[in-house]
């Protein structure tokens, strides 16, 4: 019998574990549909900054003018700037490893990393590459908490501390699929390129040709001025949308994960439970032996 109860030992704490995985996955359902909401609506407001920006460049490149930002300029990159959006936890199957193999593989050359996710800064100091900063942000992702984070990754590079801004984040697929992906910041050497990969983003169809407004704009009170803010406000939209797109991947992944475990601990309880059904069965069966045994001995 003392198999008897360890099958129902198992039993019991699988099913234990099977209710706390189901818990798991209600609530990163939850959150997801939140995240995913988010992401998506900050999407066209990320590709009309980039429009914005693509019209005041046409003007200063008619004009034959270069534009006076150090956003633009162009430098010897000597020291990469990476800013990495991970997990705080875990239990959100490859996300996070996949992220870290995309580093492995893709940053050869040398870099200083910003971790944004206690994940990511775990790495990072694991593996002994350079980490500027650590920064921690809540699940509802709001502008206001990430401006410090902003603001150090944006004076790191004025003052030369990194030579390049790009974001390694996990890009939102669908529900199913997250791909780690690195997107160049800065500089800015291409809008036009930028503008496409924001359009697709955000599932705009338009080709750019189509939505230039012929008319002539009037920019107040200069383009001079209008330079000055707008390259800095492109930036930091364009992180806070990337770190947007980098929770609904966390909490799909998390779902996704936590369904998987739920799934396999039910099949797990129903091969235990047939396992205990047959050792019940040769424990009677074994009894009734020799109960019959011991009668035919008497007689």
């Amino acid at each position: 019998m003392a198999n008897l109860r360890d099958i129902r030992r198992r039993i019991k704490s699988v099913k234990n574990t099977r209710q706390i995985t189901r818990a798991m996955q209600l609530v990163a359902s939850s959150k997801m549909k939140r995240a995913q909401e988010s992401a998506v609506a900050g999407r066209p407001y990320a590709a009309l900054l980039a429009e914005l920006l693509e019209t005041v460049e046409r003007r200063m490149r008619d004009r034959d003018l270069q534009i006076p930002h150090p956003f633009f300029e162009k430098r010897e990159v000597k020291n990469r700037g990476l800013i990495v959006f991970s997990t705080d936890k875990g239990l959100c199957g490859p996300l996070n490893s996949n992220l870290f193999r995309k580093i492995v593989e893709d940053v050869k050359t040398p870099a200083k990393f910003i971790a944004v996710g206690r994940k990511a800064a775990q790495f990072i100091t694991r593996t002994q590459r350079e980490l500027l900063a650590d920064f921690s942000v809540s699940d509802k992702v709001t502008f206001s908490e990430i401006r410090p984070m902003l603001q150090f990754v944006l004076d790191a590079y004025v003052k030369g501390e990194i030579d390049t801004v790009e974001i390694v984040y996990p890009r939102f697929v669908n529900v199913l699929v997250q791909e780690a992906a690195i997107y160049h910041l800065l500089p800015v050497h291409d809008i036009a390129s930028a503008l496409t990969e924001l359009r697709k983003m955000a599932g705009i169809d338009h080709e750019p040709s189509k939505r230039i407004d012929p008319r002539y704009m009037l920019l107040e009170p200069d383009v001079s001025a209008i330079l000055e803010k707008l390259p800095e406000l492109y930036a930091r939209a364009i992180v806070h949308q990337l770190l947007l797109e980098s929770r609904a991947s966390e909490y799909s992944a998390r779902m996704v994960a936590m369904k998987a475990a739920t799934d396999n601990a039910s099949d797990l309880v129903d091969d235990l439970t047939l396992d205990y059904n047959k050792a019940r069965q040769a424990a009677i069966t074994q009894e009734i032996l020799e109960i019959a045994a011991a009668s035919a001995a008497n007689e």
